[in-house]
């Protein structure tokens, strides 16, 4: 199991490490080659791979108005570094203080003297320090002073781009779901607490659970086909969502309902993983409610047909 610090005052076991410092939201294709070698590395050397991530973001950080971001949210970039074999992640509160470090400090009192970092993977766009005024060949000036070596990868190019996590944001805003659980190589998924609403859906007979999606990127608002996961199960049930702002009902609140095929139990309060298999089609506005029930039957129909 990985180990997880929220602070740079790590273990001496984890100490003279193979380190990746980034973001990794979504931990995409790019990210799992990044792994991948970092991997070669840990088994050549015999050394423990290590993750420096921060929370929030930088980018929401320093634009307050940018709520919604991210792919996944922390625990489960977690669970994701877990499958990848990682030792151990730092995240870091990215704060005000933080934000103003110097980037001769950052490499000298917490990659050399806290972590004591053997091999450190970045990207050739990584920048960091006060007004971000370090970079990559900052880094590399200071190899042979504090006896690490950098390692900066080529990106992974599909289909004449490169895959990133601005492009996925990019197709889960715009609708392709598919193109976005490609580059994932998984199903895009929303991990939320089920909050008690309006019970709107239960009167015309589709009981539906609340997820406030937080600070997670806002797909295309529509209609999806999804599959949800209870906390500590392992059996997934199928189901239909809607994403948006539901305009019948003139809301302006952005919410995720889920309507769960064939389940009848309380789900109050309970965390739920929703992942997006189709869309299915967008948000749209109906006369009455009835016309809304007529769609929603349709919809159905397509969802239950997905695999």
């Amino acid at each position: 199991m990985v180990k997880h610090y929220s602070n740079f005052n790590i273990k001496k076991t984890h100490r003279e490490s193979i380190i990746l410092i980034g973001n990794f939201d979504g931990l995409h294709l790019g990210h799992q080659k990044l792994f991948q070698l970092a991997q070669t590395y840990k088994k050549k050397y015999k050394l423990k791979i290590g993750v420096v991530n921060f929370d929030p973001m930088p980018k929401m950080f320093f634009n307050k108005k940018l709520k919604n971001f991210r792919i996944s949210n922390i625990n489960q970039k977690i669970k994701l570094l877990d499958n990848l074999n990682v030792d151990f992640v730092i995240t870091k509160n990215f704060d005000k203080k933080f934000s103003k470090i110097k980037a001769f400090n950052f490499v000298k009192q917490i990659l050399y003297k806290k972590l004591n970092s053997k091999f450190i993977f970045v990207s050739n766009n990584f920048r960091f320090g006060n007004k971000r005024e370090g970079d990559v060949n900052l880094l590399i000036k200071y190899e042979k002073l504090f006896n690490f070596k950098v390692i900066k990868p080529d990106p992974l190019i599909k289909s004449k781009k490169i895959v990133s996590s601005s492009l996925i944001r990019n197709f889960l805003q715009k609708g392709f779901l598919d193109k976005a659980n490609n580059l994932l190589n998984r199903n895009w998924t929303i991990q939320g607490i089920v909050k008690k609403g309006r019970q709107v859906g239960k009167k015309i007979g589709f009981p539906t659970c609340n997820i406030d999606i937080q600070d997670y990127v806002l797909a295309k608002p529509g209609v999806y086909a999804v599959r949800v996961l209870k906390k500590n199960s392992t059996r997934y049930l199928k189901g239909i969502a809607n994403l948006g702002y539901r305009p019948t009902f003139n809301q302006k609140k952005i919410l995720l309902e889920v309507h769960i095929f064939n389940f009848s139990g309380n789900l109050y309060n309970k965390l739920l993983s929703v992942e997006f298999l189709k869309f299915i089609r967008k948000e749209k506005k109906f006369k009455n409610v009835n016309q809304l029930s007529d769609q929603i039957k349709k919809d159905l129909y397509i969802a239950k047909k997905t695999k």
